[in-house]
């Protein structure tokens, strides 16, 4: 940029302890769970809680740093005819200074904008030598910088951090439509990141904050991947029971599983795969060198490929699931 009541402790434990299996997802695989235990003669399945996510990297770490520019005021002035100086101006006053990563984003689209179709004009032909000089050198400064101020101004942004919150809850599938408007913030902020070099394309202030405001209500990103962490881990205790029930048969499976007693995996999927790959597609984009701790979070928890992140450890789980009930027949009356 260029710059001019405490709560008694057993309270706390009973709301906690409150919560505990009230989750609707949680209620959901506590019912499938019965269903199977019941359909195979079998005592209740014994539950453990999964893991949560992991942290979100520090903002030390998630961020990729940008010089400052600086620039005396007559040398701004004379630059004047590229219309940047009333711009630069409201960036240095005292709002400016603290305005939020996503004004901050939009100063730098415009500044550049405004930069680069200036020295497309005839306005450097009018310039001093020493003037036009230090207008190409500020143009190619703020398009080298530019992939870098749209990288920190979604991963500088509290809207952005929230959703990968762990003081969250698995996403309730029954809520599959809460999905929506998510899925249209994370679309404009990928508009915004790949017209971020289009001289034509007309960003818009309150469509971005509207779309900040989206991500800021829920952290959908921390629900979807709990959903999944807990999905993986009911199904693997299920799949645990059926093997024992294979095991202590001799012949063909005596006992039958019900139609209707089927894992609450459909939506989750679906759910889970647009979500991930939106937010995937989004990092992926950035015209940057991804910061090594993000680099390492997005395999461990986002990926859709790695072997140990969220998605890929359910696929495993419910393809064995899948496999194992398939080894029993169903129920002639369900």
């Amino acid at each position: 940029m260029i710059r001019w009541v405490n709560i008694p402790h057993i309270l706390i434990l009973g709301l906690l302890l409150s919560g505990c299996g009230d989750n609707p997802a949680e209620q959901q695989w506590q019912a499938y769970h019965q269903q199977l235990a019941d359909d195979l003669d079998h005592a209740d399945i014994e539950r453990s809680k999964p893991i949560n996510i992991g942290d979100f990297p520090e903002r030390s770490e998630r961020l990729i740093e940008v010089a400052e520019t600086r620039d005396s005021i007559l040398n701004v002035y004379a630059l004047r005819e590229c219309q940047i100086t009333s711009l630069i101006a409201a960036r240095n006053n005292q709002l400016g200074r603290v305005a939020p990563p996503s004004q901050q984003w939009l100063y730098e689209l415009t500044l550049w904008q405004r930069l680069s179709t200036c020295w497309s004009s005839e306005v450097p032909a009018q310039l001093s030598a020493e003037d036009r000089t230090r207008l190409q050198q500020l143009t190619e400064t703020k398009t080298a910088q530019l992939p870098s101020v749209s990288w920190n101004a979604i991963f500088d942004s509290s809207e952005w951090v929230k959703s990968f919150s762990r003081a969250s809850q698995p996403f309730d599938t029954a809520d599959e439509a809460a999905i929506v408007d998510q899925l249209d913030a994370i679309r404009y902020l990928q508009q915004m990141t790949d017209h971020q070099f289009d001289l034509d394309w007309q960003q818009d202030s309150s469509t971005l904050e509207n779309h900040f405001k989206t991500l800021q209500e829920r952290p959908l990103t921390a629900e979807v991947l709990r959903a999944l962490l807990l999905a993986t881990q009911r199904l693997n205790e299920a799949n645990t029971l059926l093997k024992q029930a294979l095991t202590q048969l001799s012949e063909e499976p005596s006992q039958c599983l019900r139609d209707t007693a089927t894992p609450p995996v459909a939506p989750l999927t679906t759910v889970a795969k647009r979500w991930l790959t939106a937010v995937n597609r989004l990092i992926d984009s950035q015209q940057v060198v991804k910061p090594s701790a993000i680099r390492h979070y997005q395999a461990r928890w986002l990926s859709l490929n790695d072997p140990q992140s969220p998605w890929q450890q359910y696929q495993q789980a419910r393809f064995e699931h899948e496999s194992l009930r398939a080894r029993f027949p169903a129920c002639a009356n369900n």
